[in-house]
């Protein structure tokens, strides 16, 4: 199982949205670094998430932050 988790989110559009989306993605456990560009991001797990549980968590944090996630293709 990869410890990669891409991301897709709408609604960035500048470099204080992408320093909001970082915040939101520090509250999530076991996410242990997260690149962030206007438009997706690409998560670091930790070894030992569940891909599925950090993805619920992560999307949702994101949309606390006022931002549309889903879950990329990978």
């Amino acid at each position: 199982m990869s410890n990669a988790l891409p991301l897709e989110i709408t609604g960035m559009s500048c470099g204080h949205c992408v320093a909001s989306v970082e915040r939101a993605l520090r509250s999530v456990t076991e996410v242990e670094d997260a690149a962030v560009r206007v438009g997706s991001a690409a998560l670091t797990l930790a070894p030992t998430a569940d891909r599925a549980d950090v993805a619920i968590r992560a999307v949702a944090a994101i949309r606390d932050a006022g931002f549309q996630a889903t879950v990329a293709p990978s």
